[in-house]
């Protein structure tokens, strides 16, 4: 089975940058889109950004849109979400996820495995 490992995650005041990271065990990583969710208190989980499986095609919600971005080293098998200009509304557990499909989609039912989650605080 898939097994993904999470971190990266702290406190960071507001304006700051943190770098999430995401190691990932099992088969076919570089087959597989990967992604990444969060939650804020009292929120539903929300797709923050995903890759495709070469790396050549990313998504990156609105929200963080010019503040975050993610990458993939295959040959790691790992995933980034590095994050600037953090905002307190960013403060959420952070859950990278593999997805069913080698393309990008932001749905979490597209997303079959999930790591454990990574707490990320934004202090103003």
């Amino acid at each position: 089975q898939v097994q993904l490992v999470e971190s990266g995650g702290g406190s960071v005041q507001a304006g700051g940058s943190l770098r999430l990271s995401c190691a990932a065990s099992g088969r076919t990583f570089s087959s597989r889109s990967m992604g990444w969710f969060r939650q804020g208190p009292g929120k539903e989980r929300e797709f923050v950004a995903a890759i495709s499986g070469s790396g050549d095609t990313i998504h990156v919600t609105d929200s963080v849109k010019g503040r975050f971005t993610i990458s993939r080293d295959n040959a790691k098998n790992t995933v980034t979400l590095h994050m600037n200009s953090l905002k307190p509304e960013d403060t959420a557990v952070y859950y990278c996820a593999r997805g069913v499909y080698y393309n990008v989609y932001d749905r979490s039912t597209s997303f079959d495995y999930w790591g454990q989650g990574t707490q990320v605080t934004v202090s103003s």
